[in-house]
């Protein structure tokens, strides 16, 4: 009653002690196959990063996402603002995907593929133990390093940081330009070198100060599984039928209780990332990331027992109830995902090389002519090559079925991605017009042979 602090019935944090103050985890290295396999996916991923903004697909960037310029390039296509719809079908493709993932696999995306797993573990965290003595087998850094080695981590670091800052810019301007900028004064372009220099600062203090913080605390991920988990999903597991009750090997302990298979080492926590202990079950902290299994594996190879005390399984299976495969959700999804990726396939394959707008400009709605029998509309139609090769258009009124058009323009022509503006002159007979308007159908075709219908209401009298 006389401590000052109000003591948690539990942990409330792997990485906060009783006190509320920070622990640090220094998780150790447990070597097997899953960190093999692990290993071999991260440095692929990290390699792809890397060279992704330098491949060219038919002579586009694979990937550009040029925001100023509201373009987008993916594989080679670039989208425009106009392809709001294809946006839609891709984020809602991209979360049904996501749902179906962590519905069959858990958490598979945070321990294997999640960039903060991939660099803490794969790049930052290999940095660490090389300064603090701990190279290839992680856990606490030598007491016997000099201190200032363990500072000199910070400037590596921060290399690796200014690394993948340059890296995430060349995604958004892509990396001929980047190359130039490196080559130039900052002066002559200060802000993506103050991007540039602010996203340095983020990982910086990302990987080395928040760490597995940003998994435990900032990202939204681990609260999700909640409700995209279900009791036949994939999971990181204890088998606790087979490891209860756990205790100590002990040599002639014929007359003591028959024990399970965990011998309660601990290797399990403290190879841990976040710090975590999986005998307590599925925990929102758990990223997947299988060092348990490794480390587990390891001391029953020692002790002479099964492997895969701690598994890949699922509740289902721990609860000894089967294994069920199919289940609505994982029918739901991909039927849902066939539908969206073929609506999408079909919008592109029938997409046109241009498209158009039609635009109302300033000035009076419209005038009359020809001793007021004839009414005339300006009206501007903005047109977008999506080619780049050059594209000439030609126009024709559907209706009003007596109307007539002239272009204002010597010709209409548009570059290779070009954007423009036209001006365009309706005439259209009066008697056409009910309630002050009517109804404009202009067919808009390119040298290629393709066409659009475009409408607009053109103003009128009203008698």
């Amino acid at each position: 009653m006389n401590d000052p602090l109000l003591k948690p019935e539990e942990q409330v944090l792997s990485t906060l002690r009783g006190d509320g103050t920070r622990r640090w985890l220094k998780p150790r290295l447990s070597r097997g196959k899953f960190l093999l396999a692990r290993r071999v996916v991260a440095y692929f991923l990290i390699l792809l990063f890397t060279l992704l903004p330098f491949i060219k697909i038919g002579g586009k960037p694979a990937i550009l996402l040029d925001i100023p310029a509201r373009r987008f390039t993916i594989l080679g296509y670039t989208f425009l603002p106009t392809d709001t719809l294809f946006l839609a079908l891709f984020m809602v493709g991209l979360i049904l995907t996501i749902f179906l993932i962590t519905a069959m696999f858990g958490r598979v995306w945070c321990g294997w593929a999640c960039p903060q797993t991939v660099y803490m573990e794969f790049l930052f965290r290999p940095i660490e133990r090389l300064f603090e003595g701990t190279a290839g087998r992680g856990g606490e850094p030598r007491a016997d390093r000099p201190p200032f080695l363990k500072f000199l981590k910070y400037p590596v670091y921060l290399l690796a940081s200014f690394y993948l800052a340059n890296t995430f810019l060349a995604y958004f301007v892509g990396a001929e330009t980047l190359l130039k900028w490196v080559t130039q004064s900052p002066l002559k372009h200060p802000v993506p070198f103050l991007i540039m220099g602010f996203v340095t600062v983020a990982m910086m203090l990302d990987f080395s100060y928040f760490r597995e913080q940003v998994c435990i605390i900032m990202c939204p991920y681990g609260r999700m599984q909640s409700v995209l988990l279900d009791k036949a999903s994939l999971i990181v597991s204890y088998d606790a039928q087979r490891g209860e009750p756990r205790g100590k090997l002990k040599k002639n302990a014929g007359q003591l209780p028959v024990l399970g298979d965990c011998i309660d080492c601990g290797n399990c926590v403290t190879t841990c990332p976040t710090g975590i202990d999986i005998r307590k079950g599925l925990q929102m902290e758990c990223i997947g990331c299988t060092q348990c299994i490794d480390a587990c594996n390891a001391v029953m190879a020692k002790i002479g027992r099964a492997p895969n005390l701690i598994r890949y399984s699922n509740q289902l299976r721990d609860q000894g109830l089967g294994n069920s495969l199919l289940r609505p959700r994982v029918v739901l999804y991909p039927l849902l995902l066939l539908g969206i990726a073929s609506l999408f396939g079909y919008l592109m394959w029938n997409k046109l090389s241009f498209n158009g707008t039609l635009l109302r400009p300033r000035g009076n709605p419209f005038t009359l002519v020809e001793g007021d029998q004839v009414v005339r509309n300006m009206i501007q139609i903005k047109l977008v090559n999506r080619t780049e090769q050059d594209m000439a258009f030609q126009f024709k009124v559907m209706e009003p079925a007596d109307a007539t058009l002239s272009v204002k323009e010597p010709e209409v022509k548009l570059s290779g991605e070009q954007t423009g503006i036209f001006n365009l002159e309706i005439l259209a007979p009066r008697r056409d017009f009910r309630a002050g308007r009517a109804l404009l159908k202009l067919d808009v075709q390119n040298d290629r042979g393709e066409s659009t219908v475009l409408t607009m209401d053109l103003t009128g009298p009203f008698n």
